[in-house]
């Protein structure tokens, strides 16, 4: 299920048209990345999606909604999180102040509808400081930190204001080796959580190393696209951008093993508790449909659509898994509202409580899924 849409954008400067019908998507907690040399339209593409651009023509839909004419600000209130390649931390504020500025000025919270309190504020900031490890460093200045810690901060003050897209503007520029590692891991935790990521680079052994799938942008249009694994052998890609160095080893996943964070979100969907033992493959194309449009109405149900919450409760136990793991976000009214829907769908109480501790929040929600695995079987 796309949450982004980019379809046929045209754009003209004076008489020269530098992008002419580039069309993509990213999908939920997919990692999608634009490539192509410079003056391609690669980076006018990009910023026509985040807003910093307006396009002559053709449309960017973000999470059903069509913004294409809404500005960077009003994206960013509906879950469109953006990382710049230059660095843009508040230099003469503290780690800390520079994540708490960013929640503060925010007119209201996306899934709450309203302002978050201080004390909200306060505690979201510790959690991302203490997920990205910058916890030792928060009453330092911003302007003393390290290029990699710098980028560290802005992912985290990004994320503190739950987005349900980041789009990465070359974020491997000017970085340390081990801290571009870093970063590959930090996005893969994302997708984990269930965001999805366009990210542009000009470090394409990176940029595959990360990507579901990638569109190759040259001449103002899309030459081509696909996987990784396909990009490498397409005889376009490979003439017009690559060259004939890439293979399957040099475009390989970082060896080092990917820490678990639970705790930062979403995890990978879960296999649907009730499962057909065989199938044919028409029953197979609806099972895959059915859980696309489950998850794209729980996109909508955590932006604060009751219609989106009436169509989960409707699709029963096959909702449940992907609920399940709405409970593991850290936004605690999104999962005070899903511990409500499972009650409907369960027809009773559920022993969990949304605004617990994480440790027994985790402990309630292990035997959830235990219980509601029997009751599927």
């Amino acid at each position: 299920m796309a949450i982004l849409e980019v379809r046929g954008l045209v754009k003209y400067y004076g008489s020269r048209k530098v992008v002419d019908g580039v069309t993509f998507q990213v999908d939920v907690g997919e990692v999608v990345g634009l490539l192509g040399p410079n003056g391609a339209g690669k980076t006018t593409s990009f910023r026509m999606t985040t807003g910093q651009v307006t396009p002559n023509g053709g449309k960017v839909i973000f999470a059903g909604k069509d913004v294409t004419h809404l500005p960077m600000f009003g994206r960013a209130r509906l879950g469109m999180g953006y990382l710049a390649q230059e660095t843009s931390v508040f230099r003469k504020l503290t780690v800390e102040q520079n994540v708490m500025a960013i929640l503060e000025i925010m007119p209201k919270h996306r899934v709450l509808g309203r302002k978050l309190t201080r004390a909200e504020c306060l505690d979201r900031t510790e959690k991302v400081l203490d997920k990205f490890g910058l916890t030792h460093l928060r009453k330092n200045n911003a302007a003393r930190l390290s290029g990699g810690e710098k980028r560290r901060l802005e992912i985290a003050r990004c994320l503190a204001c739950d987005p349900l897209l980041i789009l990465l503007d070359e974020p491997f520029t000017g970085i340390d080796p081990q801290t571009i590692e870093d970063i590959q891991h930090i996005v893969l935790d994302l997708k984990k959580q269930g965001i999805g990521i366009l990210v542009t680079d000009h470090r394409v052994r990176e940029i595959l190393s990360i990507t579901d799938r990638s569109y190759l942008i040259k001449g103002g249009t899309v030459r081509t696209h696909g996987a990784p694994q396909d990009l490498i052998r397409d005889p376009i890609a490979i003439h017009e951008y690559l060259g004939n160095s890439f293979n399957n080893d040099s475009i390989g996943l970082p060896t080092t093993v990917i820490p678990s964070r639970e705790t930062m979100g979403l995890r990978p969907p879960s296999t649907p508790l009730v499962v057909e033992k065989s199938m044919d493959q028409t029953h197979g194309v609806q099972k895959l449909l059915e859980r696309e449009k489950v998850l794209e109405l729980l996109v909508q149900f955590a932006s604060g659509s009751e219609r989106a919450g009436e169509e989960l409760q409707r699709y029963g136990i096959s909702a449940v898994p992907f609920l399940l793991d709405a409970l593991e976000r850290r936004d605690s009214e999104l999962r005070r509202r899903v511990h409500g829907l499972l009650e409907q769908i369960a027809r009773g109480p559920i022993p969990f409580d949304p605004f617990a501790p994480e440790a027994q929040r985790r402990q309630q929600l292990s035997g959830l899924r235990d219980s509601f695995t029997k009751l599927a079987g």
